[in-house]
């Protein structure tokens, strides 16, 4: 029992980052109020058939008005640092430098009162909501959408110069292109072939070089990120040899499988060039090729200070006969209410591989789960699943400390129950039960327990 006990037990480093983090489009609301302008997730979920029941953002969780009580939850759990993102359109409506002095004023409240609770924003400026005005014009196919976007961080950069130090510039750049253009279960739902994705992904790569220079130059003291989410293999055992497959099924890029892996981005930002093409598919590796000079150039410029990974799951790799291969998960595996599956060993396979890959301090930007939940009959959400969910996967990434990745933060997703993108309302993610109709918080037992952990700095 007491062997038992102590591995349960994880102390992490001195100054680690325990805080939560949610998306704008995705709790704010007020899509109509305060100049902001429309969203291709605006015009996305209002389209029959795109989402849940037809179900949109136009008022999430309200945050628009209640992000006091948003900020005094997270005071309540102890949490030292909450990642919010920007929405573009909130602060420039078409994308064209015309800044809305009311959508500045709402995060100025919001930023004031984060820090005057001692909780450090750290901003994400794109999360998905790109200005309705922009997709008209090509939207990600457009590379004046990245220049658009450097003009955005530029103004927020020097909008919160000494107040915000902290930024992610895009998140989920898979999701971007993937989602929203390759397979259109994402705004804009456009359903491109293989060299149009890739076309919006180096206009994408592009937009965090020039707004990465723009944040820096604003302020020197201004640490950006790159939050990434992809395929992260970890091994079925610790042979040295399902290791080096895991390892490199984590990192190829074939055709079919291209846009979720972390070095299609992460090696072009961290190390200065695209993957190898021994690693790409023939469509991709001549996409790479055909990249225009002025994009590769803005590479030397682009390495971020730190990564963001959002990680949930993984893939189970061994050596085969023939090589790297995958392997089949057990029979009835855990999964999570949205079908995910519960694979705690990616926080530490995934985390080690990242780390040894790009050398650079990380962040868990995103890690959570689904989970239906449910007020009781005792007026309480009673969440053990996530409770156990976070249990195992921050034990599995303190392990990655340990075994020396250099971690520095950690993000639960999500603070609230909110709008889950194409599934509506379907899902709770959320650290906090969101009562829609009243727009009513209550934390869940998993609030509690999360608060907890970040007030002993690990689980005790």
């Amino acid at each position: 029992m007491k062997e038992q006990e102590m591995k349960m037990k994880a102390s992490f480093p001195q100054n680690f980052v325990w805080g939560a983090a949610t998306a704008s489009y995705q709790i704010e609301g007020g899509v109509a109020e305060g100049g902001r302008g429309a969203s291709i997730w605006d015009t996305f979920s209002h389209t029959p058939g795109k989402t849940h029941r037809g179900e949109t953002g136009d008022v999430a969780c309200d945050s628009f008005h209640r992000y006091r009580e948003d900020v005094a939850l997270l005071k309540q759990m102890n949490l030292t640092a909450y990642r919010f993102s920007v929405a573009w359109p909130r602060v420039d409506p078409f994308g064209d430098g015309h800044w809305n002095a009311a959508g500045l004023a709402y995060y100025d409240a919001l930023v004031d009162k984060l820090r005057s609770a001692g909780i450090e924003p750290y901003i994400t400026l794109y999360h998905w909501d790109l200005p309705q005005a922009l997709e008209d014009k090509g939207g990600w196919q457009n590379e004046d959408t990245a220049r658009a976007f450097a003009a955005y961080a530029a103004k927020m950069a020097e909008h919160f110069r000494g107040r915000v130090h902290n930024w992610f510039t895009i998140n989920e750049i898979a999701c971007v292109v993937k989602l929203g253009y390759g397979t259109g279960e994402h705004a804009p739902g456009l359903k491109l072939p293989l060299e149009a994705q890739f076309t919006c992904w180096q206009n994408v790569v592009y937009a965090h070089c020039l707004a990465e220079r723009a944040l820096h130059a604003a302020d020197p003291a201004n640490r950006v990120g790159f939050a990434s989410t992809g395929r992260l293999c970890y091994p079925v055992s610790d042979a040295p040899r399902d290791v080096e497959a895991a390892r490199a099924l984590t990192f190829g890029c074939p055709d079919d499988d291209w846009t979720f892996t972390h070095q299609m981005s992460l090696d072009a930002l961290c190390l200065g060039h695209w993957p190898e093409a021994e690693l790409c598919g023939p469509r991709l590796a001549a996409c790479i090729a055909a990249v225009p000079a002025h994009i590769n150039e803005a590479l030397a410029f682009g390495k971020p200070d730190m990564l963001g990974l959002n990680i949930y799951n993984g893939v189970p790799a061994r050596m085969g006969a023939q090589g790297p291969e995958y392997a089949q998960r057990p029979v009835g595996y855990p999964r999570t209410a949205i079908g995910w599956p519960v694979e705690p060993e990616c926080l530490h396979w995934g985390v080690r591989f990242i780390h040894e890959r790009y050398g650079l301090p990380i962040f868990i930007t995103e890690n959570g789960l689904s989970c239906n939940d449910k007020v009781y009959l005792d007026g309480k959400v009673h969440d053990a699943d996530r409770i156990d969910f976070l249990a195992r996967y921050l034990l599995a990434l303190h392990k990655a400390i340990e075994e020396g990745a250099d971690v520095r933060g950690y993000f639960q997703w999500s603070l609230m129950d909110n709008f889950e993108w194409s599934n509506g309302y379907n899902e709770r993610f959320g650290l906090v039960f969101v009562d829609y109709a009243t727009q009513n918080r209550l934390p869940k037992d998993s609030a509690a327990w999360y608060g907890d952990v970040a007030a002993a700095n690990g689980i005790a």
